[in-house]
C-alpha cells in the first residue's frame, strides 16, 4: 500500500450557497492526520463544511503517519481501515491524506474547495432514495429509515457516529511541530448498530453511549453509496 501527499492551496466554501432543507444532508468524511504537512488546508476546510446546515462534514483521523514523529491524537485504526475499504471499492491501490469521500461515492484531494462543491451541489440537487430520522429519547436513539419511491436493491448498514465539534491540539513533533491547530467534527466512534433490507420502512432502537453530537448513516454495504443521513435531535 503506497501513501502521497500533495501540496494544496486553501479554498473556501462560499458563505453565499444556499442552505437546503436537512432533508437530504450531504455526508463529507475527511482523512487526514496531525502528521501531515499538507492536512492544515482541508482541516480548515471541515470548519467552513460544518457550518454547513445541508452538509455532514466528518473528520476521520488516521494513523499512517504517526510513525514520521507525531501520533495523532484523534487517530483510530479503524479510520484507516475505512479509508482502505473506499479504495479497494472504487478499484484505487492507493490511500492518502487530505482526502475528502462524498456521500461515499466520490473523491477529491483535500482542499480542493471548489472541485469539492461542485460534489456537493450535484448531490445536494439529486432526489434522495431514501430518508433517515434520529431522534434521542431518554438516552435512546430512535432510528427511522425508509424509501423515498420504490423499494431499493442490495443490504445497508446503519450507523451511529459520534464526533467532537471543536478541538484543539498544540503539535509537539513531525512535520507540523510546533503549530497549535483547531480540528472541526472530529469523529469519536462509528459503530454499526443495525441493517436494512431497503424494503420500505425499518425503525431501530440504541442506546446513546457517548455524550458527543451524533450523525445516522445509512450506507451500502462493502462501502457503497451513503443512501441517508440525519443528525440526531
Amino acid at each position: 500500500m503506497k501513501f502521497v501527499l500533495a501540496p494544496l492551496a486553501l479554498l473556501w466554501i462560499s458563505a453565499s450557497v444556499a442552505v437546503a432543507e436537512e432533508s437530504n444532508p450531504v455526508v463529507v468524511e475527511l482523512y487526514t492526520s496531525q502528521g501531515c504537512s499538507s492536512c492544515p488546508p482541508a482541516d480548515a476546510l471541515m470548519h467552513k463544511l460544518a457550518e454547513q446546515e445541508d452538509v455532514i462534514g466528518l473528520a476521520l483521523h488516521v494513523n499512517y503517519w504517526d510513525y514520521i514523529g507525531w501520533k495523532d491524537e484523534f487517530a483510530d485504526p479503524a479510520h484507516t481501515i475505512r479509508q482502505q475499504g473506499f479504495a479497494q471499492a472504487g478499484g484505487r491501490s492507493m490511500i492518502y491524506t487530505p482526502q475528502m469521500i462524498i456521500n461515499g461515492q466520490e473523491d477529491v484531494v483535500g482542499a480542493r474547495g471548489m472541485e469539492l462543491m461542485e460534489h456537493i451541489g450535484k448531490h445536494r440537487a439529486a432526489t434522495p432514495v431514501a430518508k433517515a430520522k434520529a431522534e434521542l429519547s431518554d438516552g435512546q436513539v430512535v432510528i427511522s429509515v425508509n424509501t423515498t419511491g420504490r423499494a431499493l436493491t442490495g443490504e445497508y448498514d446503519v450507523f451511529l457516529v459520534n464526533y467532537t465539534p471543536a478541538r484543539r491540539v498544540s503539535i509537539k513533533r513531525g512535520e507540523l511541530a510546533g503549530e497549535t491547530l483547531d480540528y472541526a467534527n472530529v469523529v469519536e466512534s462509528w459503530t454499526q448498530v443495525g441493517s436494512w433490507d431497503g424494503q420500505g420502512q425499518n425503525t431501530l432502537t440504541t442506546p446513546m453511549i457517548r455524550d458527543e453530537p451524533a450523525v445516522v448513516l445509512v450506507q451500502q454495504v462493502n462501502h457503497g453509496s451513503i443512501v441517508a443521513a440525519a443528525r440526531v435531535r
